[in-house]
C-alpha cells in the first residue's frame, strides 16, 4: 500500500501558498482528483514564485501545511494516493 503514496516535497525553503494569487481559490482540495503535471501549490522564496506540479495522477489525501506557512527544503507538503484504479 505504501508504494501508492506520493509525498510532494518542497524543493526549496520559502512560503507555502495553496492558491496561485491572493483571493483565488486553492489549487487543490483534499479528495480532489489530479493529473500528473497539475500545479498543486506555490512556494515563494526571495520574491520568486515557484509552481509545484505533481509527478503523478491520483487523489489528494492530505495537505500537511497551512497556507502561508514557512516550509523547509525537502519538507513534505501534500500526500497523493497514486492508486486510482477504477476511479479515472
Amino acid at each position: 500500500m505504501e508504494d501508492t503514496i506520493y509525498k510532494l516535497t518542497s524543493p526549496l525553503m520559502g512560503t507555502f501558498y495553496r492558491a496561485s494569487a491572493p483571493g483565488n481559490p486553492p489549487l487543490v482540495e483534499i479528495g480532489q482528483k489530479i493529473k500528473s503535471s497539475d500545479v498543486v501549490c506555490v512556494i515563494e522564496s526571495m520574491k520568486i514564485f515557484t509552481e509545484l506540479r505533481s509527478e503523478y495522477s491520483g487523489i489528494v489525501k492530505e495537505i500537511l501545511v497551512e497556507n502561508e506557512d514557512l516550509v523547509m527544503k525537502k519538507q513534505p507538503l501534500i500526500i497523493i494516493d497514486k492508486d486510482v484504479s477504477g476511479l479515472i
